[in-house]
Parts: structure tokens; sequence; C-alpha cells
């Protein structure tokens, strides 16, 4: 029988709660202006795993000022999943999903709203993996 998950979620910058474990941001840029030895303290954050960040590529070619259009999320979560896809990231996630299967872990952004964040897609790809591990 498969152990549950203990897999949370979280924004960069933001307090951590009881129960998050290891806090992981997820962003393809670390916070500016925050030396490494300081990311624990002040951007709340235990380690930064760019690999599971979408692309330049793919930020560049989204409109940010249409990011409010469905369409445009449809699109962008698509290719973000697809990108999920390649070696390093599927590795990645298949990680985190067997370490989520042992101890707490977060994966974390900056986006405030997580229902239009990567964060949220992660987390069903990690919760994907675990199932078929």
């Amino acid at each position: 029988m498969k152990k549950p998950l203990r897999l949370h979620t979280f924004q960069v910058g933001t307090p951590p709660k009881r129960g998050e474990g290891l806090r992981i941001a997820t962003t393809r840029h670390p916070p500016r202006g925050i030396p490494r030895e300081r990311w624990r303290q002040e951007a709340r954050f235990d380690c930064w795993l760019s690999v599971l960040a979408p692309s330049r590529e793919l930020l560049a070619r989204t409109p940010r000022e249409r990011f409010d259009e469905a369409a445009v999320r449809q699109r962008f979560f698509a290719a973000y999943e697809r990108e999920m896809q390649q070696t390093e990231p599927r590795q990645a996630i298949a990680l985190l999903a067997a370490l989520a299967q042992r101890t707490p872990i977060s994966v974390g952004c900056f986006c405030s709203d997580e229902s239009r964040c990567t964060r949220s897609r992660l987390k069903r790809l990690i919760e994907k993996a675990a199932v078929v591990d």
C-alpha cells in the first residue's frame, strides 16, 4: 500500500507553516537582492530547484498582459506540463514524489494565486508520479 504524500505548496517569501517540511522554491530565478546564504531567513525557503520552473522560452512567449485570458493560461500550463516530461524535470519530479512519501516537503513559487501558478500543476505532477511509482 502506498504511503500518503506529505506534499504542500507555498508562496515564496511567506513564513513557513507547521508541517510544510523542506520548502523548495521552483522558480526560474531566485529572489532578487537576497544573497543565497539568506534565502532561508529572508526568502523563506530551504533550497531552489529551477529545473522545475517554466523555461525562459515559455515565459518569453507567454503574454503576461493576457494571462487573465483562460485560453492563454491553458496554453501556458499545457506547455509547462510538456516541459516537465523532459528527462531532468521528470527525474526531479520522481525524486520529490519519493521524498514526499517519507517526509514533508513543499513546492513554491512567487505567485499569490496558486490556481494561476505552476506550483499547483507541479503538485499534481508529483502526485501522479507517486501513483505510478
